[in-house]
């Protein structure tokens, strides 16, 4: 199989370029280490929304609906309030219409290259993002930290893993989330029509007018209950909207299936994430977010216990960390 690693461009932007066998990949550190590409060439599938090169402009200015875009704090914090530990940090104000602040500060700025390369049978690459005073983030999380994050590309498809190292003398939150978009179709061949998806989720967490958890649970319509065992369509509503996990058989994951094509592509998130959000777009065909979540929307300002609520904290030298993998299975048509 041949593999390689190798510093090229994406629509003139630098990216990194992992091949491995029918598979690659492209990340762009400079737009907040966003995955901005997962293809199979022998298949011509491209499983994630990539900007054309006419888009770029408009995706560089909001990085989220392309790729793997990295949120850290991820989602909505009320009036851009982040409570911590008898502190109160003020986060700008960026979604107008609800008066909250909108998916933390990583996922469009740049992250540092550490090192890239290959071996026989996967290519690499990992990037870091070093928080420390004076930089951006430090700004608003007034913590020295590191968040390095991994791509292995081998035979088995695409392999994702995180890492937060709190560097500093105080102890920190470690919220993440992952605003993943996924095509549907991916496959050059297929409709809209012919995908149906799993999720693993629990519960469906009643929202306020401004997109906030109430702290309660809603009734799940009997088509969202499909969402648990497959059949479903993507796009069978408009959807935004913030569930528990409930992971199956030890696993936390979306299965997004081609029936046309007879192939499953398999998102596994790994079980440290307890929440999930699904967003696709108005159910307008061609892509969605099933978007994995360390913790609930607004979780410092809900009085909840922390753990069931997802509201992370490391102490000093401490390291949270987790993978995720993007892999397809062939199923009888």
């Amino acid at each position: 199989m041949t593999t390689k690693a190798y510093e090229g461009t994406f629509h003139g932007e630098k990216a990194f370029w992992l091949q491995a066998g029918r598979y690659e990949a492209a990340v762009l550190p400079e737009i907040g280490a966003n995955l901005i590409a997962f293809r199979d060439n022998e298949k011509e599938y491209r499983f994630l929304r990539e900007p054309s090169l006419d888009e770029m402009e408009a995706f560089k200015a909001r990085p989220i609906i392309h790729g793997i875009p990295v949120l850290f704090p991820p989602n909505r914090y009320e009036d851009g309030k982040f409570p911590w530990k008898g502190k109160v940090f003020q986060f700008p104000v960026n979604e107008l219409k609800t008066g909250n602040h909108l998916h933390g500060f990583v996922h469009d700025i740049p992250w540092e290259v550490e090192r890239f390369g290959t071996n026989e049978s996967e290519s690499s690459v990992t990037l870091a993002l070093k928080v420390r005073e004076g930089h951006s983030v430090y700004t608003y999380l007034p913590f020295e930290f590191t968040i390095r994050l991994t791509y292995v590309l081998n035979q088995f498809g695409l392999q994702q893993h995180i890492s937060v190292h709190n560097e500093g003398q105080e102890e920190m939150p470690c919220l993440i989330a992952y605003h993943t978009t996924i095509n549907a179709p991916f496959a050059p061949n297929s409709q809209a029509a012919d995908y149906t998806f799993k999720m693993t989720i629990g519960n469906r967490w009643e929202m306020s007018e401004r997109m906030l958890p109430t702290g309660e649970y809603q009734p799940l319509s009997s088509e969202e209950a499909k969402m648990k065992v497959g059949g479903l369509s993507p796009f069978f509503e408009s959807m935004d909207n913030h569930y528990t996990t409930a992971p199956q058989n030890g696993r936390n994951y979306m299965e997004l299936t081609d029936s046309r094509e007879g192939v499953k592509l398999v998102y596994d998130v790994g079980t440290s994430y307890k929440q999930w959000m699904i967003w696709n777009n108005g159910a307008t065909e061609g892509f969605f977010c099933p978007e994995p979540q360390m913790n609930l929307v607004n979780a410092p300002n809900v009085d909840m216990p922390a753990d069931q609520i997802g509201l992370v904290s490391l102490e000093p030298g401490e390291v949270w960390s987790e993978s995720a993998r993007l892999y397809t299975i062939a199923i009888k048509k």
